[in-house]
């Protein structure tokens, strides 16, 4: 019983746990709503993903969303963009957003 105890805090843990860092291009990129870019210019898309389960264990939905937040974030750098937008919704620990310049370079 106490190693099925164990078994489950460690999954709990590590189900939580967040390893996407967000970059230093990254910080400057921001996420808003669609109603919120109607001024911005669209340049791209991209479709990011991490994994949703560990060990057969599925990891915490608030803890991906944030992970793939941040990944899309990094990403904007690579169009030149500023914000990010989400497009969908989050299926198998994948979600693509869109990449907007609000901002003059």
């Amino acid at each position: 019983m106490k190693h099925v105890v164990i078994l489950i805090l460690f999954s709990t843990m590590l189900t939580a746990c967040t390893w996407v860092k967000l970059t230093p291009e990254g910080e400057k990129a921001r996420v808003l709503s669609p109603t919120e870019v109607h001024r911005c210019k669209k340049l791209g898309t991209t479709t990011v993903s991490v994994k949703a389960t560990i060990l057969g264990f599925e990891r915490n939905k608030k803890t991906i969303g944030k992970e793939l937040e941040t990944l899309a974030r990094n990403r904007a750098m690579d169009l030149k963009g500023d914000t990010v937008v989400p497009q969908t919704k989050i299926e198998k620990g994948q979600r693509t957003y869109i990449i907007y310049r609000c901002t003059n370079p």
